[in-house]
């Protein structure tokens, strides 16, 4: 299954924003995908892992392996097409 890690902070405006967007796609794609919410604040080893060096991060992963990645606020289309 492909997974969406989703890299924010409460204190990030931008990820509040994308916040609605993330949980549309989630939605949309239920059964294909699975979102992992990281909290950059309660979890820095595995924002330092995935070398996420600004917020919000978008990781997608199949089969556990990294397949894309995108930084900062970004439409809907762009993170279907990531996932696709």
């Amino acid at each position: 299954m492909t997974k969406l890690l989703d890299f924010w902070a409460p204190w990030c405006g931008p990820c509040r924003l994308m916040n609605p967007i993330i949980e549309e796609l989630e939605k949309e794609l239920a059964g294909k995908i699975e979102v992992e919410k990281i909290n950059v604040d309660e979890n820095s080893a595995k924002a330092s892992e995935y070398g996420v060096m600004s917020i919000p991060t978008y990781i997608v992963l199949k089969d556990d392996k990294e397949v894309g990645r995108k930084i900062g606020v970004t439409s809907k289309a762009d993170l279907s097409e990531l996932l696709k």
